[in-house]
């Protein structure tokens, strides 16, 4: 197979950490050519999309002592080609949020892929439609309580409900602006004023959930099977397990109320063609549904001696297969 990765700079990659990289290697490991672009890179010609594509060569990772160990140069790149994307058998979509105007206008250039010759991971109109924090939304019966509004009374009377909340900015990323809000806090009306930009954006704001002591899971589902689990564990007194920020990652399996919320979401996200997602669950309720590009590949092989980048291209081929 060929297969095009569209990614932030490759220079900026953690080959021990990035998910990106871990489906590459895969790829290139099981014999497929793998190529990679950016999304500024791509163009709409006589209704069709292009990109200036590199093939890349990587040097994968090594598991020595429990830890990834990286060569220097672990990648190479080769010269440019402006190519269709339906040259290729499938399309990565792996740029990693925010998602912005820019963001919106490459899957509107992916969407003129003709899906009978070239299949794009996740698809384009599955992208805009999945919000990465309101998606959940649609799956009232396995999440926390709750609201998205800018209005600062209806957030108030919320948090007086529950006594503790998480804020979320809508279009944030691995933890960034997330807020712990306590009724009685004096700096409640500072702290959403500036998280809705003056009361002029909402944001979302859940139950709080103790059990988030104990780690936020995130579970990687493909087409719509869950495949994977990693829980990532506060450090310090930071609230938030998102690996970015710190969390501590541990082995853990997947219960049988997270094969539920699993088995209740899988149809949505098959039907918008979003077949690569990672989970969010904490204490047994769904938080949030990640589909730009999830992230915990590394960790889950790490911990479980496992290669969940090769199930993936697996699944690949006998999807490009069948086309």
């Amino acid at each position: 197979m060929k297969l095009a990765f569209i990614i932030d700079p490759i220079s900026l990659l953690d080959p021990g950490h990035d998910t990106s990289v871990a489906i590459m290697e895969a790829a290139q490991i099981l014999g497929h050519e793998v190529w990679i672009t950016q999304a500024n890179q791509l163009s709409a010609i006589e209704g069709k999309a292009w990109a200036n594509l590199q093939p890349v060569q990587l040097k994968p990772v090594k598991l020595v002592d429990g830890h990834w160990q990286v060569e220097k140069d672990w990648y190479q790149v080769g010269d440019r080609l402006f190519t269709c994307l339906e040259e290729m058998d499938a399309v990565f979509m792996r740029t990693d949020p925010p998602v912005t105007i820019p963001y919106l206008y490459a899957t509107y250039i992916l969407d003129l892929i003709a899906p009978e010759k070239t299949l794009v991971i996740n698809s384009p109109r599955g992208l805009r439609t999945a919000n990465e924090k309101m998606y959940a939304l649609q799956f009232p019966s396995v999440i926390p309580e709750t609201i998205v509004s800018q209005d600062k009374a209806v957030i108030g009377k919320f948090l007086d409900a529950k006594q503790r909340a998480v804020l979320k900015p809508l279009g944030g990323k691995a933890g960034e602006g997330i807020l712990f809000l306590e009724a009685g806090d004096r700096n409640f009306n500072s702290l959403v004023e500036i998280s809705t930009k003056q009361e002029k954006e909402p944001v979302m704001v859940q139950e709080y959930l103790p059990a988030a002591k104990e780690g936020d899971k995130r579970i990687i589902l493909l087409d719509g099977e869950p495949i994977g689990a990693v829980n990532r564990i506060p450090t310090g007194n930071e609230f938030r397990g998102n690996m970015a920020v710190g969390g501590r990652v541990a082995r853990v399996g997947i219960t049988e109320r997270e094969k539920e919320i699993c088995a209740t979401v899988a149809d949505k996200l098959k039907a918008d063609g979003l077949y690569f997602v990672g989970l969010d669950v904490i204490g047994g309720y769904l938080t949030e549904v990640n589909v730009t590009s999830p992230t915990g590949i590394r960790e889950i092989d790490r911990l479980n001696n496992v290669s969940l980048g090769k199930q993936v291209i697996k699944w690949l081929e006998e999807k490009v297969s069948n086309k």
